[in-house]
């Protein structure tokens, strides 16, 4: 079985230090391909895109739209579905 891989908050400017999470495009259990923007969020006024690092199934949200977290947080967990 292969490891998770998590998605986190990425530091879009230097002043930022938090983020909320507005929506997610995917739901737990849908597939994601990499580079795929899979939730947005708004951080420091601006809007931004979270993409997925690698594709596979989204197998767990952790944070809900709604929810401000820092930078850096883990957002949620994709399966690659690749054994090693």
């Amino acid at each position: 079985m292969s490891e998770p891989v998590e998605v986190n908050l990425p530091q879009f400017g230097m002043g930022m230090t938090e983020g909320t999470v507005l929506q997610w495009f995917k739901q737990e259990g849908e597939p994601v391909v990499e580079d795929e923007d899979i939730a947005e969020v708004e951080a420091e006024k601006i809007t931004v895109m979270v993409i997925a690092p690698e594709s596979g199934t989204l197998t767990r949200i952790l944070v809900a739209p709604g929810e401000t977290v820092p930078v850096f947080t883990t957002l949620a967990l994709i399966d690659g579905g690749e054994e090693r």
